[in-house]
């Protein structure tokens, strides 16, 4: 089609106008905050919602926001792939498979990648259920393909049950939880589970894996405060609904209640599960009915109260957008 002078300066006219994303693409909201202190106003407006950036998945998990390629990617862990969003183009498929690169994929419930992470180099890093290990893509950010470099898959010569989540410390030694949900039956006595307990462990600069703690009995969500000394674990067990903290400085901490959910789950969907921390010390943790808020004093400044199960979040790097996995969908939240 060949255009004319004028309507060429149309469409010049027409692609330099073009409204910023919030003009673009209204979305779906769900979600109500539920103000429990007055310091939660510092942090999230009580008329916010959760806007439904993206859905259609089986379980969606492990957000990380990707600040040098303005994107977020999340796995959906029973269909092995991790996906891609941006305000441009949406959702897309990122790298399938993502957590198991066997041939009897169909032997388990959550062969996916879980929890997702970049190193202190910018490379992403994944806990993969099917594979009981932590692996680096061996590929760059932006061709992503399932090449990966083991980081760790064993304990005392055991293979390790299904690593969920994780986090990096400035020293680039890694913290990570241990539960059973990427094995066969997702269960304790699964036959295939080696290690009689479900840890937290690290993996120093040497490649060496220490157990930090067997005293929680289903760690999952992990993330560390900003003095790096302390770490907060989510316990997703229905008998202990609970968060912990573990003192890194004293080698034989035993794991100290933060906060316990136990009696206020009330039917409610979700369980503690994943977690992030910002620079504050703020706390935004999936839980019993949406995502729960602390300061870090553990003490709840309020909730974003949704309908189904929440499994984990991120924040943007300015921790003004928080990105929440929610069951089938991805939601965003504007923060202050």
């Amino acid at each position: 089609m060949k255009l004319t002078f004028i309507s060429y300066i149309l469409v010049i006219a027409f692609s330099c106008n073009t409204p910023p994303e919030s003009e673009q693409m209204k979305y779906e909201t769900i979600g109500i905050v539920e103000r429990l202190d007055a310091d939660l106003d510092a942090i999230i407006d009580s008329t916010a919602v959760a806007e439904i950036i993206a859905e259609g998945f089986e379980w969606s998990e492990g957000p990380v926001w990707v600040e040098s390629e303005q994107m977020l990617l999340f796995s959906d862990v029973p269909t092995n792939t991790i996906y891609k969003w941006t305000a441009e183009k949406g959702n897309e498929v990122y790298l399938r498979p993502s957590g198991y690169t066997g041939e009897d994929v169909e032997k388990l419930k959550e062969p996916g990648s879980n929890g997702l992470l970049l190193d202190n180099a910018g490379n992403l890093v994944l806990c993969q259920h099917g594979n009981r290990q932590i692996a680096r893509m061996e590929a760059p950010l932006l061709q992503p393909k399932p090449a990966f470099l083991t980081l760790t898959d064993q304990y005392n010569d055991k293979r390790l049950n299904s690593p969920n989540d994780a986090v990096y410390n400035k020293a680039d030694e890694l913290f990570f939880t241990d539960p059973p949900y990427g094995l066969p039956t997702q269960r304790d006595d699964d036959p295939e589970k080696e290690i009689p307990f479900n840890g937290v462990y690290k993996v120093k600069q040497n490649g060496e894996t220490i157990l930090l703690t067997d005293k929680i009995s289903k760690p999952n969500g992990i993330a560390l405060f900003p003095d790096g000394q302390r770490l907060l674990i989510g316990n997703s067990d229905p008998k202990a609904a609970d968060w912990y903290v573990l003192d890194l400085a004293d080698t034989a901490a035993t794991p100290k209640l933060f906060y316990s959910a136990t009696n206020a789950r009330n039917g409610l969907p979700g369980l503690p599960d994943g977690l992030k921390i910002d620079s504050n010390g703020i706390v935004y943790a999936s839980g019993p009915g949406g995502i729960w808020i602390f300061n870090s004093d553990g003490k709840v400044l309020g909730k974003v109260k949704l309908d189904n199960a929440a499994s984990n979040v991120a924040l943007s790097t300015d921790e003004k957008t928080l990105y929440i996995t929610n069951s089938g969908k991805v939601l965003r939240v504007r923060l202050k």
